[in-house]
This record gives structure tokens, C-alpha cells and sequence, in this order.
């Protein structure tokens, strides 16, 4: 089984510590915290790009979860599973996005899930994606989405590379 990396303890880390503080045991943070100037700017990075914006939370947290399912993340996966359902989206929606149906959505939030992949899988506009965008998003609304894929990949790598569990995963590997 590949090895994970050991996060840092918060009793290392007042960053770390009062980040958990906030959010609870995070194995993200913990394995971030090797690197205390980043993890000190992520969060704010991270709400800035997934808080209140130009776009709403629904359609961010769908584009979240589509990234994290094709980069088979199942950090941000299980992370952003309950964001979506906080965001309103039911358990059809949610395995239309996860099998990439997309058949409940609108065609808004088709064309920003096909987005969401392509820039993914190829990290170019394959099929004229792009200019259909356009057709439901100014141009504030594009720059906030490509950021909210751009974020998630970065996660997904950061996490699949490191190997990091999730904190339901990771108690459990513990208590074996």
C-alpha cells in the first residue's frame, strides 16, 4: 500500500492549531503545514476563490466535485460530497455528475461541468466548450470558474500525490 505523508502535529504548528480550531482535524492542512508559509495563505486563497462571488455556491461545489470524481480524489471527493448537499443538490444530481450524465442541470451548468472536465482531462477547450460559455457567463463569471477548477486540480494533486486520507479514512487505517 503507498505511504502517506505524515502530517504535522497542530501541537507543532500555531497555524495548523488554529485552523483545526476552526475546522476540525484536517489531514490536509496537517500534510500542507510542512510548508507553514503556504498553509498560513491557503485559506485565504481558497475562500477567495470558493466563497461568495460572482457565481453561486451550487454551481462552484458542482464543478468541485466534477474536477475531484475525474481526478478520482477521493479527499476532495468526500470533502466536497458534503458541500453539495449543503448547496442544495440532491442525491440524482449529485450521481449525474459523479457518472457525468448531467441530465438534471441546466444548460448553464451543463456547459460549466463539461468545462470542468475538459480543462481537467486535457487542460485545453476540446470541443469549443469555450465559446458556448459565453453564452451563460460574463466574463467576471468565466475568470471565477476557471479559478474554481484550477483550485480543485491543485487540491486533487496535491492530495492524490501525498497519498492523503481523509480524516474518516485515516482513523480508521489507525485503529488498525
Amino acid at each position: 500500500m503507498a505511504q502517506m505523508v505524515h502530517g504535522v502535529d497542530p501541537a507543532n504548528s500555531e497555524v495548523l492549531a488554529e485552523l483545526e480550531r476552526k475546522t476540525g482535524p484536517n489531514n490536509f492542512f496537517r500534510a500542507m503545514a510542512h510548508k507553514p508559509e503556504t498553509l498560513a495563505a491557503f485559506p485565504k486563497l481558497y475562500g477567495s476563490i470558493v466563497g461568495p462571488g460572482s457565481l453561486d455556491r451550487r454551481l462552484k461545489e458542482m464543478v468541485y466535485l466534477a474536477v475531484s470524481t475525474v481526478n478520482e480524489c477521493n479527499y476532495c471527493t468526500e470533502a466536497h460530497l458534503e458541500g453539495v448537499r449543503r448547496a442544495g443538490l440532491s442525491e440524482r444530481e449529485i450521481e449525474d455528475i459523479q457518472s457525468e450524465t448531467n441530465q438534471h442541470f441546466s444548460p448553464a451548468e451543463q456547459t460549466a461541468l463539461h468545462y470542468a472536465r475538459e480543462m481537467t482531462r486535457a487542460c485545453a477547450d476540446e470541443f469549443g466548450t469555450r465559446s458556448q460559455l459565453h453564452e451563460h457567463f460574463n466574463e467576471e463569471q468565466l475568470v471565477e470558474l476557471t479559478l474554481v477548477i484550477a483550485l480543485a486540480n491543485f487540491t486533487n494533486r496535491f492530495n492524490n500525490g501525498l497519498n492523503v486520507k481523509t480524516e474518516r479514512m485515516h482513523t480508521a487505517a489507525a485503529a488498525h
